[in-house]
């Protein structure tokens, strides 16, 4: 025994004594002494004397938590005193899934999990446990994995279950009755135990993240520790989250299932709902697979006793929470993987083999299946050398590995032969985006395909075909889904002749364009709207010859614009007008109507000149090309309209706006959705003026028509509804301008989202309200939580940001918070003069407000040199009227 070697005392529970031996065993192979509580005594000992004098001496008590360990008939007083009395000191080793409560003296120990492993997994667990993670470890053979060598004398069996379904495979507890994990578990599951261990013992923490480049192993890491791991959760739930701004969806799912969401709520709030109660429970799992930009789920991550686990190619995520790079698999990995799937090869070929697929989890996988189909093992290591040097050649991209990039071509190749159909079907997923596909997409467009024969009377197309795709490990199936890993979409674009990707391009463009979301500005398509974009961001190129994707594509913007996504609408549009701009020329009508959304993008961003300088070109093109009066050219003069408005230049405004509504009416009629927006617009510039009851006349009829026109719940509807409260609040009718304000925001909050930019005006007019009112206290509320959400939502700078600081500014000096009032008036002021201009109204009011807080904390001279240098400006807090 080493001097460092701890003295250890086992406590277990009668039925657990086959794990008591085991650990035992190992423990004294390390040089431990150990004394179990019943196995080391001779009968007619005093059980209690024993037990005190046994615990005392040890240094260290290890303690096998299992049901039965704290079964209510099992415990002495003197047995539970005497081992809680050691809890500095107390090494919890739990053997199965708990289901009761662990008493308090025990609850808050960092505990062991040893069931779910292989014996040489648990061995080295327990031994870190008692020695410490720096401990080295040497484990005897573990005998069902090496048959031929015999078991020291005296090694006990390990207890722990297994299953006839291969090495390192434990019985899988029961499922959780939430359940849901649509991928089964990895027949072939090789290796990994020490990633398991490190996901198990990081998620202790509440969060922890896989991170790795695609093919790595990621999804199958985290699929195994779901099904190893089930009986732990009452929850399992399984999300991919390439797209992050479904998670509302699918957390709506999860609510439903838990009967928390409300059908009518909106997935905004039902989310809110699922996250208060995964706050207040445990026992739960929340799988997010393939979350890329950690900026996207900001918001979007559950919290409380239960577990996040995260897969990520992005290394954003770093830091973040407890995490593991994953690397490739390790030689005895590989060829253990090999071994299992292919039982005739010798470690030689398999050693060979997985030199020559780099150790890559995802090659060895699609290598294992293709070998699966007949294909011999020294043709297929031929092929794999010919393809891999001509893919580097060609200058493979350095994303993928030419291992990779040749299994990928060689299964493609096979697929080819057994099953055409399916290969047409991959190489058009190859060129669509990686997010998964819509069969119902194929299904709809697949008459209109080149490069696809249909036959009318095979009613199960395209399902067959993509069977074949995932037998030959090429693509993912989902729920009426099927996926391409981006990395065999990189291998397999790159393989493709040029003159083939013409048509593949082209049935690419018709499957796209037939799909119709409908309404882009109708909450209820965005859904439909945010899968359709995923796959148009990643064919932007594609689009600049293809008429008719280009018009999916401005579909899409006007989708992106009016959802509250202005960044990526401004991304979006901008890369597009360039690149159609170049292509087509400035005049052509797609290129124009690109740069209006992108004014539109550019404007709800907060940078009024450049979208009024954006539009001001855009609205000559059309005057020249169109006329003054076609629709698309007032269309533009509206929005150069909206651009002087929010700089500031209302009665310039409402002059453009005037001559626009009247050429509304005589073109469009007096109900169309356009000449609404003007009629919305005149009723902004009139409030501004000050011209209060003109404007409630116009926002009234306004209101009245959309509502009839376009619906109760539409996104303009509850635009005039908003300004119809905002003006009436003017005209001092507070209690109903509450009211309004009130319902509308809750109505925007449920089909829009609370971070919506509509939502947060919404609840900007409602702080408004109540401070009017006098409900300081309520008003203080809203203004400092809505001021945090477009801070974030919109940024610092952002006028309406800005807007928010004053309201709050104005809350705090009334409760007579003046020092907090005035740093952050100063600082809003400060921000707006830069951005805006110092005769902007928002920097005129911002200058009112604070030279008022400077008066009140007797700063005077500063106060009137203030007041001084501006003149005053209209109203007590600005809005954002469009």
């Amino acid at each position: 025994m080493t001097e460092e070697a701890e003295s250890v005392f086992i406590s277990y529970a009668k039925p657990d004594r086959a794990w008591a031996k085991w650990v035992a065993w190992h423990l004294r192979e390390a040089g431990h002494p150990v004394e179990l509580d019943v196995w080391n005594w001779s009968t007619g000992d005093d059980f209690i004397q024993r037990m005190s004098d046994a615990v005392a001496r040890a240094t260290v008590v290890v303690a096998l938590y299992s049901d039965d360990y704290f079964g209510p008939d099992r415990w002495t007083r003197e047995e539970r005193n005497a081992v809680a009395a050691r809890r500095g000191r107390l090494v919890p080793l739990v053997l199965a899934p708990l289901t009761v409560d662990v008493p308090a003296h025990f609850a808050p120990l960092l505990r062991t999990d040893l069931y779910g492993l292989d014996e040489s997994a648990a061995a080295k667990a327990l031994l870190g446990a008692v020695n410490g993670p720096a401990a080295d470890v040497d484990t005897p053979a573990f005998p069902p994995n090496a048959p031929d060598a015999p078991a020291p004398a005296g090694t006990p069996e390990f207890p722990g279950a297994r299953t006839p379904d291969g090495p390192g495979t434990s019985a899988v507890p029961d499922r959780p009755e939430v359940w849901e994990v649509s991928v089964g578990r990895t027949p072939y599951f090789t290796g990994r135990e020490e990633v398991i261990s490190q996901v198990r013992e990081g998620l202790r923490g509440g969060r922890f993240i896989l991170r790795g480049l695609g093919g790595i192993g990621k999804t199958q890491i985290a699929l195994e520790y779901a099904h190893r791991f089930a009986g732990q959760y009452d929850i399992v739930w399984w999300i991919d989250a390439e797209q992050a701004d479904q998670l509302p969806v699918h957390y709506t799912e999860l609510g439903t299932r838990l009967g928390i969401a409300r059908p009518d709520a909106g997935a905004e709030h039902n989310t809110r709902a699922l996250m208060d109660h995964l706050r207040t429970h445990d026992r739960w799992l929340i799988i997010l697979d393939n979350a890329e930009n950690p900026d996207h789920f900001s918001d979007l991550l559950p919290t409380g006793p239960g577990h996040v686990l995260i897969t990520s190619r992005s290394a954003g995520w770093k830091g973040s929470a407890a995490d593991h790079n994953l690397d490739v698999f390790t030689r005895d990995e590989s060829t253990a993987y090999l071994t299992t799937r292919l039982p005739d090869i010798t470690p030689d070929q398999a050693d060979a083999l997985a030199s020559d697929l780099g150790d890559l989890p995802l090659a060895l996988a699609q290598a294992a299946g293709t070998l699966t189909t007949g294909v011999s093992l020294d043709r297929y290591r031929q092929l794999l050398a010919g393809k891999a040097r001509e893919l580097l050649a060609r200058g493979a991209p350095a994303e993928y590995s030419s291992p990779l990039a040749a299994t990928v071509a060689i299964a493609a190749t096979r697929l080819a032969d057994d099953c055409p159909a399916a290969a047409a079907l991959l190489r058009i997923g190859a060129f669509l985006g990686p997010d998964p596909i819509p069969t119902d997409w194929l299904e709809n467009a697949g008459p209109h395909l080149a490069t696809v024969t249909v036959d009318p009377d095979d009613i199960l197309w395209p399902q067959q075909d993509l069977q074949a795709l995932a037998r030959f490990g090429l693509a993912r199936l989902g729920y009426g889904t099927f996926q391409v890993h981006r990395l065999t979409q990189a291998i397999l674009r790159d393989h493709t002749p040029t003159a083939d990707r013409a048509r593949i391009n082209a049935d690419v463009s018709t499957i796209l364009a037939t799909v119709d979301p409908g309404d882009p500005g109708t909450p209820a398509s965005w859904p439909q709207w945010a899968a359709l974009t995923a796959h148009l961001v990643a064919l932007q190129d594609t689009a600049t010859e293809h008429p008719e994707l280009r018009r999916t594509m401005l579909r899409a913007l006007d989708y992106l614009v009016g959802s509250g996504q202005s960044r990526a609408a401004h991304d979006l549009a901008g890369s597009l007008h360039a690149t159609w701009s170049a292509a087509h020329g400035p005049d052509h009508p797609d290129v124009l109507t690109c740069a209006q959304l992108f004014s539109f993008a550019v404007g709800n961003l907060g940078d009024y000149a450049e979208a009024r300088r954006i539009t001001e070109d855009v609205l000559e093109r059309r005057s020249r090309t169109l006329g003054a009066d076609h629709p698309d050219t007032l269309h533009s003069a509206q929005s150069l309209a909206g651009a002087v408005f929010h700089l500031g230049e209302y009665e310039m405004a409402k002059g453009m706006v005037e001559d626009i509504l009247e050429r509304r009416r005589l073109t469009l009629g007096p109900d169309h959705p356009d000449t609404l927006t003007s009629a919305h617009g005149l009723g902004s510039a009139l409030y501004h003026l000050e011209e209060y009851a003109e404007d409630r006349r116009i926002t009234e009829d306004t209101l009245e028509r959309r509502r009839r026109v376009l619906g109760a719940d539409h996104p303009d509807t509850l635009e005039s509804a908003q300004s119809l409260g905002v003006t009436l609040h003017s005209l001092g009718e507070y209690e109903e301008a509450k009211r309004i304000a009130e319902e509308i925001f809750e109505q925007r909050r449920r089909i829009l989202g609370a971070d919506h930019p509509d939502t947060l005006h919404s609840a900007h007019s409602l702080s408004n309200a109540l401070h009017s009112l006098g409900e300081l206290a309520e008003d203080h509320r809203i203004a400092q939580e809505n001021l945090e959400r477009r801070r974030r939502v919109l940024g610092v700078d952002h006028p309406d940001t800005l807007l928010s600081a004053q309201s709050l500014g104005i809350s705090l000096a009334s409760a007579r918070r003046y020092p907090e009032a005035e740093r952050l008036l100063r600082d809003a002021r400060t921000r707006s003069c830069r951005i805006l201009g110092a005769d902007h109204p928002v920097s005129k009011r911002l200058t009112e407000n604070l030279a008022r807080v400077l008066t009140a904390r007797g700063k005077l001279r500063e106060a009137h040199k203030l007041q001084r240098g501006s003149k005053p400006a209209k109203g007590r807090k600005g809005r954002k009227r469009r």
